[in-house]
C-alpha cells in the first residue's frame, strides 16, 4: 500500500496544522456522493481510529481508514495554484472516470 504527496502539498498541510495549533495529521478518505459515485474527503485528525493506516511523508502524517484505502492505494496528493484558484489535487491511479466538475470519481 502506498500514498505519496508532493512537496507543495506537504508544505500546505504543515501550514494548516501549524495554524490550527494541534492535530496528528490529515485524513484522506472517500464518501459516496456526487454524479460519479465517490468523492474525496480531507479532515484534520486528532486521534487515530483502530482501522487507520498512517503514512508519514516529508514529515506530514496522512491517515487513511481501511475502507478508503482500497480506493486510494497509490494516490498522490498535490497542491496546485491555477490563476486565482488553488487547492488539493488527487492523482488517483484507481479512478476510472470523473464527473465534469471534477468533484467526484468512480472506480
Amino acid at each position: 500500500m502506498s500514498v505519496t504527496m508532493t512537496p507543495a502539498a506537504a508544505e500546505r498541510v504543515r501550514t494548516f496544522l501549524a495554524n490550527r495549533g494541534k492535530g496528528l495529521g490529515l485524513r484522506l478518505g472517500i464518501k459516496t456522493t456526487g454524479c460519479s459515485g465517490l468523492a474525496y474527503v480531507l479532515e484534520f485528525v486528532d486521534e487515530l481510529n483502530d482501522d487507520d493506516q498512517l503514512f508519514t511523508i516529508d514529515g506530514v502524517n496522512i491517515i487513511i481508514d481501511g475502507k478508503s484505502l482500497v480506493y486510494l492505494d497509490g494516490i498522490e496528493l498535490d497542491f496546485v495554484k491555477e490563476g486565482l484558484n488553488e487547492g488539493f489535487k488527487f492523482n488517483n491511479p484507481n479512478a476510472k472516470g470523473e464527473c465534469g466538475c471534477g468533484e467526484s470519481f468512480n472506480v
